[in-house]
């Protein structure tokens, strides 16, 4: 009967036998079990054997099984990420197949059927939400604030801002309708590359 044990009868379980386990049994690899829960592979391998269980291929799921097992439903239709983030902003990333996808990208896409224009990033107000429904891109954002402003008659925005942009490339809609310049935005932030 398999075991907990790394080696010797008696020994104590490995305290994250539970944990490889559950991972193994939702066939995720041993490397990628060794990357997320900071054990070595030859740990996972000894679990993995003691249990009998098999080694799993390379990358047997698609794309958006591996996302969905990163993903917990919250109350409200949220979806939070349990998966890797990028290093800097710490946003949700998957690893699949040599590439970097935007956690948020991949919802937008199952909820669209076509990659996001822009930023995928969710509009519900909870930070770094996966959960396709509330994922938009910078596209559908500014047309669902544009047709706000429409919606509550204000003014246009003006051709260029109080520095001189010119809003045509950088103008940008707030969630409640407001114009506001981007370019102006990452200056006093001191950046070029964030979405404002």
């Amino acid at each position: 009967m398999p075991t907990d044990t790394l080696t010797a009868p008696g020994r104590r379980p490995h305290p994250q036998s539970a944990a490889v386990l559950d991972l193994l049994h939702q066939g995720v690899t041993d490397t990628e079990i060794s990357n997320r829960l900071q054990l070595t592979r030859t740990t996972v391998r000894r679990i993995r054997q003691a249990h009998g269980l098999p080694k799993q291929s390379r990358q047997p799921l698609t794309l958006n099984q591996k996302w969905e097992l990163r993903t917990q439903p919250l109350t409200g239709g949220h979806l939070v990420w349990t998966g890797e983030r990028s290093t800097g902003s710490r946003t949700p990333v998957l690893h699949y197949k040599n590439k970097v996808h935007s956690a948020a990208g991949i919802a937008f896409r199952q909820r669209t059927g076509r990659d996001p224009v822009g930023y995928a990033r969710a509009e519900c107000g909870l930070l770094h939400c996966v959960a396709p429904g509330h994922v938009d891109d910078t596209s559908t954002r500014q047309r669902d604030r544009q047709a706000l402003r429409d919606l509550l008659q204000m003014r246009p925005a003006p051709e260029t801002c109080g520095h001189g942009h010119d809003q045509s490339a950088h103008g940008r809609r707030a969630p409640d309708g407001r114009s506001y310049c981007r370019a102006c935005r990452l200056e006093r932030a001191g950046t070029t590359t964030k979405e404002a």
